[in-house]
This record gives structure tokens, sequence and C-alpha cells, in this order.
């Protein structure tokens, strides 16, 4: 493939670093102490820094290997570090551009994907576009250039976040309905994965989307929730947490707001359950936090 100029390509051309032998709890997860069933601040210091802005986030499933975003004075970029033989490596800048913005990391169920979005030209080269869903692909122990998720996830409207089930169907957000693709107003959609193909997706329908926005969903895995950023007129803050439990019939509960453990008058958003299943991670006030999953079954027991 010609390589596209004026990328910094540290993760499209070098392999990512993970540790292959067995790891000790402690030393996965950035070697953080765990949470409690009190949000706290992620990392701080090393990935949460109070002259940055830090968004979605994602470890692989060892956590060893964790994407995060940053917002720097509105221009975003990709940071990336791993846990190797000689302990986790300093943060580094792995896809930034000085045109477009790259954010919302995610892994694909079997980790040879990087998914993210930007505003970059299908070119390369033009003018800043739409945002996109885009990924970088593992070629033995290289990556692709960026590859576009194409028509049946992208539109001409924007489309935010990605997160994804077992079997690999993509959950994200976009405003491609809405009059005049106003920020205010994005819906909640998914795509399944045929033969290694997105099908046209689809909407959750009224328990999860209103005329208000909705974005940034996680998907567990095994589709049984999906945690999500809304704006409502009963919301604590300027955007908060909500949740939906799929019933056994395959319709979701309406959603419910995630309450005062997690939002805040600030702007919750960017949800991210650990693969295995012990922590969920989101953002606050400019901030990844972190805190046990154990909040998830509350909220199921008391819905």
């Amino acid at each position: 493939m010609r390589l596209i100029t004026n990328y910094l390509f540290c993760c499209l051309l070098t392999p990512l670093i993970t540790y292959s032998q067995k790891v000790s709890d402690h030393l996965k997860y950035l070697e953080q102490k765990p949470p409690s069933l009190s949000s706290e601040v992620f990392a701080p210091g090393l990935i949460s820094k109070n002259t940055e802005s830090e968004f979605g986030s994602v470890f692989n499933k060892e956590g060893t290997a964790f994407f995060y975003g940053v917002d720097l004075g509105g221009r975003t970029e990709i940071r990336y570090s791993a846990l190797t033989e000689n302990g986790w490596s300093n943060p580094r800048t792995i896809l930034s551009h000085e045109k477009y913005g790259f954010n919302d990391p995610f892994l694909s169920p079997d980790e040879k994907r990087l998914y993210f979005i930007s505003e970059r030209a299908l070119n390369g080269i033009e003018a800043k576009q739409d945002y996109d869903i885009w990924y970088v692909e593992k070629e033995g122990d290289k990556w692709s250039e960026p590859i576009n998720a194409g028509p049946n996830i992208n539109s001409d409207g924007n489309e935010y976040y990605i997160s994804f089930t077992q079997t690999g169907t993509m959950y994200f957000s976009s405003n491609k309905v809405t009059p005049e693709k106003k920020q205010n107003d994005f819906d909640i959609y998914s795509s399944k994965s045929i033969n290694g193909e997105f099908q046209k997706a689809i909407t959750l329908g009224d328990s999860i989307n209103t005329l208000n926005y909705e974005a940034d969903v996680f998907v567990d895995p095994k589709e049984s929730y999906v945690i999500f950023c809304a704006r409502r007129p009963e919301g604590l803050g300027r955007g908060d947490l909500y949740i939906s439990f799929k019933n056994t019939d395959g319709t979701w509960t309406k959603s419910i707001n995630m309450g005062e453990k997690i939002n805040t008058k600030n702007h919750e958003l960017c949800p991210f359950v650990s693969k295995d299943g012990k922590y969920f991670f989101y953002t606050s006030n400019q901030d990844i936090y972190w805190v046990s999953s154990k909040i998830i079954d509350e909220l199921k027991k008391s819905r």
C-alpha cells in the first residue's frame, strides 16, 4: 500500500507490544490499584492529566495494552501504552495528523483491527469531512493504512464511537437522519457482520433512542446491556450515562440514568467495560475514570 504523508505511523508500522506470558493481575491495567464502587480517576498524572482532555479508552482482553484519545485544544489524537517485560511503556502518540483528528479507539473482537473515528477525507488529502468510522488492520507485524468502514456504517452525517458484540455486531451512533445533521440529535445503531461485511445499520428503537441526543454506546459483548451517553431533561449534567438491559424476548428495557455514583453536573461519556468484566471506564470532566463493574449489577437489581 502507498503510505499517506503527514501521518504519525508509530501504530501503523509497528506491531502491538503485548506481554505474551501469563500476567499477574497486579501488573494489568497499568498496575493501578483496583477501584471500589466509588469512581476514581484512572492513572492520574500518567493517563489522566490536568493539562489535557482524555476521552474514549479501551484495553485489550488481557489488560496489557491500552489505547485512548486525547484532545489537544481541538486537535485529537490516539495514544497507546503496553505492558512489556520491562514494565508499562510510557504513553506515546500512535495516530495523529496535522489536518485530521483521531478519537474513540476500540478493538475488534479478535483484536486484529483498531477502530476509531476521524474527519479524514477518503483519499487522505482533501479537506476535513464529516466524522466517519475507520480502522487499521494487522498485516503480519504491521498495521495497514486507515480503512473506511464503508457505506453501511458511514454516511454524509457524523458517526461516533464504536463497540462490538462477541459475534462482531457493531454498535455506534449517528446523526445521519437528523434534519440539518444537528449535533444535539444522535441515535444509536447496530450493524451485523456477515462473512466479514457490515450489513445495513438499524436503529435500536425508542427504549433507547429519543428525540434527544444518544451517542457513545458501549454494548456488552454478550449483548445483555448497553451503556450510552444521553442529554435529557431529567439529566444531572451536560451529558449523563444511561443503561438499558436486554429482555429475554430480545427487546431492550427502557433506559435509566446510571445515577449520582456515575453522573455529575459535568459531561459523562465514552463508556467501556473491560473484557474480564471487572471494571467500568468512562470519561468525566475531561479525565478518564474507572469503577467496579459491580455497579452495573446493582443497577440491574434495582430497576
